[in-house]
């Protein structure tokens, strides 16, 4: 639906429109993988987890002790990390990865950012690992996590682009829709049915100021068409021992496959 139309229909049928938003919001749409991404994939270990009424995809490549959780973003999957994968297993280290509720070969239904935290946060201490790399929206899951599971300790986290406040997502959403802002404010009241705060409190900015990792590095180009660097030099500004690099030339995506990229991720984990 064109936006001006959409528009016309929020003064019309506001409710509807709200409907129309939330399910944007907690239906992902996920793309198909690359030939060398399936492959990837395809080497793993593989378990099914029960996950409230989902089953949830778990991959698994065998290494050494040193082991390290991928968290992928939304409308992401596992198969996105397989260039990090392939040189992670040359440094021998142990791989967990998983796809989300209703994200790659997991099975489908509506979701939400709050099923995304609770599993990432029952799989790091399923996994126990003191290594994460998390991409885009993969980092307000793991963050919010940790912030909820103050007992959980990461030695290195290396965040590739991430969001800062819930909020923005969804201006996005209503953005790249046209809803109104009367409509933006009728769905974040729905949203805010479902959980036990306000969305103007779930920033990143504010879940790193208390959550406990060691050393942390947050990489984000420069011309990210999808999550402006601001929202990342945000949280590297609230975070302490937290390690900023702006890159150029990767975009939103291909940052997961940019080998000066994966050199330094491997350097900083080292």
């Amino acid at each position: 639906m064109k936006k001006t139309v959409i528009k016309i229909l929020c003064n019309l049928f506001p409710n509807q429109i709200v409907n129309f938003a939330y399910n944007q919001l907690t239906n992902p749409q996920i793309k198909k993988l690359r030939e060398n991404e399936l492959e990837i994939l395809n080497q793993a270990e593989k378990e099914i987890l029960k996950f409230k009424n989902f089953d949830v995809q778990l991959y698994k490549w065998q290494g050494g002790t040193n082991s390290i959780l991928l968290i992928h973003g939304w409308e992401g999957q596992a198969g996105n990390f397989s260039d990090i994968i392939q040189e992670l297993i040359k440094e021998n280290y142990t791989i967990f990865a998983f796809d989300a509720p209703s994200h790659g070969f997991s099975s489908k239904g509506r979701t939400s950012l709050f099923d995304f935290t609770e599993l990432v946060g029952i799989l790091i201490e399923r996994f126990k690992v003191k290594h994460l790399i998390s991409h885009s929206f993969g980092g307000v899951a793991t963050t919010y996590a940790l912030f909820n599971n103050q007992n959980l300790t990461i030695e290195k986290y290396v965040l590739l682009t991430t969001p800062d406040m819930f909020s923005e997502r969804i201006d996005d959403v209503s953005q790249r829709v046209g809803i109104t802002e009367k409509v933006k404010n009728k769905l974040i009241k729905r949203l805010e049915k479902e959980i036990p705060f306000k969305i103007q409190d779930l920033n990143v900015s504010n879940f790193v100021k208390v959550i406990k990792v060691e050393k942390s590095l947050i990489i984000h180009d420069k011309n990210d068409k999808i999550i402006p660097i601001q929202r990342s030099k945000n949280v590297a500004n609230n975070w302490k021992n937290c390690e900023f690099m702006e890159v150029e030339g990767t975009g939103h995506m291909k940052i997961l496959r940019t080998n000066f990229v994966i050199k330094k991720i491997l350097f900083f984990l080292k």
